[in-house]
């Protein structure tokens, strides 16, 4: 088992990845709600199931109020369990929950730190985190934005090709948005980073 699909409960946007037979599909509390919208029959409902009634069917892990992780945290700590290495996190932002989209963000750098890779759906829109690696991103949108940020104090030796804005070598802090509203003008932009981790968000169809 390599994918992962992970709802949860702020905005539900449309689904630009959908699962597929062998994905391992969880509902993070709420998220739930969206499987049951979009027809998905979940392999899991867990968390603590303060914004929705526990569900009398499935396969349900019920954890307390009072804890260290998310409902969405709890849920990757499953997939990493079950050995997922590609995580695709939708109803991860939006709601009326800033700081939930803050911590799911810090989430992708967590995912990234054990070893996988994730990807948090926004409304036409994908975020996931980098750290010394190289990435390519085929351009799908007409001067598709791209936007990079820091997600600890700096990131170092970060390179862009194939947009408006190319560098090489920059150190990019969290004190500054410079990364902000790129574009992707030729048919694919790659990007490297050395020590990180990198936030890197582009534009979807």
């Amino acid at each position: 088992m390599e994918r992962c699909f992970i709802f949860a409960a702020g905005t539900l946007f449309e689904l630009h990845e959908r699962p597929e037979k062998g994905d391992l599909v969880i509902a993070a509390d709420a998220g739930y709600r969206y499987c049951l919208q979009e027809k998905i029959d979940p392999d899991l409902i867990m968390g603590d199931f303060d914004s929705m009634e526990q569900p009398a069917n499935g396969t349900v892990l019920k954890f307390p109020v009072e804890k260290d992780d998310t409902d969405t945290m709890l849920a990757v700590r499953e997939g990493l369990k079950r050995g997922c290495s590609s995580f695709y996190i939708y109803g991860g932002t939006g709601g009326k929950r800033l700081d939930h989209t803050l911590s799911n963000l810090q989430t992708l750098a967590f995912i990234r730190k054990n070893g996988a890779h994730g990807y948090l759906y926004d409304d036409h829109f994908v975020y996931t985190v980098l750290e010394n690696e190289t990435f390519t991103i085929k351009k799908t949108v007409e001067w598709g934005l791209l936007s990079l940020f820091s997600m600890g104090r700096t990131a170092e030796n970060v390179c862009i090709e194939g947009v408006q804005y190319p560098v090489k070598g920059l150190t990019l802090g969290c004190d500054f948005p410079i990364g902000c509203s790129n574009h992707i003008l030729e048919d694919k932009a790659v990007i490297s980073v050395g020590e990180g981790p990198l936030l890197v968000g582009w534009e979807l169809e």
